[in-house]
This record gives structure tokens, C-alpha cells and sequence, in this order.
């Protein structure tokens, strides 16, 4: 069976020419209201234990971990010409070195990251990603990611976020004043121990594992470890009720066992949270990629500064064509427009069909022509996972 779905990836590899056309993954989420910016015309699911869906995940190989849901939820599949679908991550494990280049799968091991789209009509309460310090000893991947607040959307009611929290507050003899809101678990009084930074669509952040935040309500393009860790510091505020149970999830079960308030607080990164210079160290504007800007197109660098996974957002003008080649594999999302890729048809919205697609490692190293044949700019952004893109630029240290 194995030597039997390997044949079956090759040959759809070779059928698709390396451009793997995936199939959406929708993941709905029980603790907040969707902002119902993703562009479906029902965000309910059967099982109303799960919310609503407020997430879009793209070239994913990780499960969302909620309470109830499809053991699927999250997965990204491959789209057959007939049809019928296959998990990506069945494609991966069986024809890996197809799929990612035998070099990068010998050293990697597979799909280490993926992108989504989080769409809430609230905030999100302030929590934390473990570290992988922290959650490796429990079988978990640590969760380091980043932020785009794509252009020409709505912000939604709140387009601020708490990141981190006062220098002072990092101090070691200062963190304990974390601990009366955690007992009490209540409201988002905690949040008047972080700071708020104002969200700008074309703009973004870098948020490394184990930093306390709380993301405003834009609609936000997050490219992430592949992981779904995390414990929630506060409940959400309003109506909405949250289990407490959220604040020791993925947390040692022994330091709950003992309600142990202080070694939770050892979750936290306090070098970052407290970074005085958060900003200037994590705040990521785009970059050009070509120092040589193009009359019919441009491409910058939205996610970069850390080696677990880069993204790029490149811009066609109408009748405009680009070609680019890059160093490895990597998942495409079309935001906008109508064009063509490698000879691929592609179009943003509608029925979500084609607007996301895996770029074989073969076929992403040689020269791919993106064209425009569209009345609108074609937006495209593509992702890549840990150590592809050695060349991507670094934040610069301030001051």
C-alpha cells in the first residue's frame, strides 16, 4: 500500500507539473465569534459545541486541537483531477522526497510549518505558545509565528494588540503581579500589564514562542510552527464563556495538579515580553525582495527574521508578468485577481478552488512565470518553511 500511494503522488505530481492544486481547510473555533471576513456564506458547523469557523488554514499537516470537531480538522488536502482528495500529509510521508527535495526531507522530515487566516469579531484573549523547552519533553512542537494584516479589508471593532508586557513588569521579583489575575481568571484586567500597539493593514509582527499577547480583530494572514499550543492567561471579556481549563493547556500536568501560579509564569519569555525595543525588534514592514523595482510587478518580503519559515507577497499588474525561482518547496494562497502560474490557472475567491496550491521542490527551483490576465492586480503570497530561505533579511538590532 505505501510503494502504492508513493506511484499514485508521483504521477500527480507529474500530471499537476509540481503545482499540487490543495483543497480549503476551514477550522472552526468555540471561544470567540467569527468576524465572517473569509469570504463563505455560512460560517456554522453541524456540532454547535464548535462554534463557528474562524479560521482558514493553508498546507497544513498539523491537526487543529479542539475539543470536539473531525479528526481532519485542519489538514490540508490535495485535490485529485477526478475529484476526490488525499491528505497532504499522506503525500508527504510516502513521497517525501518528490514532494520537498531529498535533501530538505532527509534533514527536515517533512512539512514543519503552515499558514492561516484568523478571522474574529473580538480579540483573542492574551496567551502564550510554550516554548520548545517547555512542551518537546510533552511530545509537542513549540508554536513561533508571525503576522500580515492583508490590505483592503475591514479592521474590525478592536485593530489593536497587547504583546508582551512593561519592562518592569518582566523583572523577576515584578512577575508575580500576573498571578492575582490568573487566580481569579475573570475579566482582561491583566491586560493593563501589556502594551497595545496599533494594527496597520501591509504591516505585520514577529512573535516568538513563549510571548504573552492578545491579537486585535484585523483579519490576519499568521505563518506559524506547525503546532497548536498554547495557554490562555485571561478569558475572553463579554459574554462568551471560556473554560479555565485553557489556562493549563499543554501546561505540565503536574504543575496543575499543584495549582502552581509561579511555575506557570515560567512559561513566559520574559527577554521578549519585556523587550523594551519590542517594536523595533519585531515589527516587520515589507522589504523588496529585487533591489530593482519592475513597471509590471513587485515582490516583498512579509515574514522573515527567523529561520522556522519566510513569506513573500508578490504583486502583478493587469496583462503584467514575473518570473521568479526559489530555494525549496513552498504552499501559494491567491488573495486577489486571476492569472496563471507555471501555466496553472489560479483565481482568488468564489468556490476557494483554486486559490491554493503546493509547489513541488523540482518545480519551485526552476523559473516559474506568474502572469496576470485579470482586470485587477493578481496578489499572490507564498510560504515557506524552516531554513528555505537562509537568505531572508534579519530584524535589525536597536538601538
Amino acid at each position: 500500500m505505501p510503494d502504492d500511494l508513493a506511484r499514485e503522488v508521483r504521477r500527480l505530481v507529474a500530471e499537476s507539473n509540481g503545482i499540487l492544486n490543495l483543497v480549503p481547510s476551514w477550522v472552526a473555533r468555540d471561544f470567540l465569534l467569527a468576524g465572517h471576513r473569509l469570504g463563505l456564506e455560512d460560517y456554522s458547523v453541524e456540532d454547535k459545541r464548535r462554534g463557528e469557523v474562524c479560521e482558514r488554514w493553508f498546507g497544513s499537516t498539523a491537526r487543529a486541537d479542539n475539543a470536539c470537531g473531525p479528526e481532519d480538522e485542519g489538514l490540508a488536502y490535495v485535490a485529485r483531477p477526478d475529484g476526490s482528495r488525499m491528505l497532504l500529509r499522506d503525500c508527504v510521508n510516502s513521497a517525501g522526497e518528490e514532494i520537498l527535495g531529498k535533501d530538505y526531507f532527509r534533514s527536515h522530515g517533512g512539512i514543519n510549518f503552515f499558514t492561516k487566516l484568523f478571522d474574529y469579531a473580538a480579540p483573542i484573549p492574551f496567551h502564550l505558545h510554550q516554548m520548545e523547552k517547555d512542551i518537546v519533553p510533552r511530545g509537542k512542537n513549540p508554536k513561533e509565528e508571525a503576522y500580515h494584516f492583508p490590505e483592503g479589508v475591514p479592521m474590525g471593532s478592536f485593530p489593536y494588540s497587547f504583546i508582551g508586557v512593561h519592562p518592569s513588569i518582566a523583572r523577576p521579583e515584578n512577575r508575580v503581579k500576573l498571578i492575582p489575575y490568573l487566580e481569579k481568571w475573570e475579566n482582561d484586567e491583566i491586560l493593563k500589564l501589556s502594551r497595545g500597539y496599533r494594527l496597520v493593514p501591509g504591516e505585520g509582527f514577529l512573535i516568538p514562542s513563549g510571548t504573552l499577547h492578545a491579537p486585535g480583530t484585523a483579519l490576519t494572514l499568521e505563518i506559524q510552527e506547525a503546532s497548536d499550543v498554547y495557554s490562555m492567561f485571561m478569558p475572553p471579556p463579554g459574554e462568551k464563556r471560556m473554560s479555565k481549563d485553557l489556562l493549563w493547556k499543554d501546561v505540565d500536568p503536574e504543575i496543575r495538579s499543584r495549582n502552581d501560579l509561579k511555575a506557570l509564569l515560567d512559561l513566559v519569555n520574559w527577554e521578549v515580553a519585556g523587550d523594551p525595543y519590542f517594536y523595533e525588534h519585531y515589527h516587520l514592514t515589507p522589504i523588496p525582495v529585487r533591489a530593482r523595482p519592475q513597471v509590471e510587478s513587485e515582490e516583498r518580503w512579509v515574514f522573515y527574521g527567523t529561520r522556522k519559515f519566510s513569506g513573500k507577497k508578490l504583486v502583478v499588474r493587469p496583462s503584467g508578468r514575473y518570473d521568479f525561482q526559489e530555494r525549496g518547496a513552498f504552499t501559494l494562497f491567491v488573495w486577489q485577481g486571476t492569472g496563471e502560474v507555471g501555466g496553472v490557472p489560479v483565481r482568488a475567491g468564489g468556490d476557494h478552488s483554486r486559490d491554493e496550491f503546493f509547489v513541488v521542490h523540482d518545480i519551485a527551483t526552476c523559473k516559474i512565470a506568474v502572469e496576470n490576465t485579470g482586470m485587477e492586480e493578481l496578489i499572490i503570497f507564498k510560504f515557506f518553511g524552516e531554513d528555505v530561505n537562509p537568505d531572508a533579511p534579519n530584524l535589525p538590532s536597536y538601538p
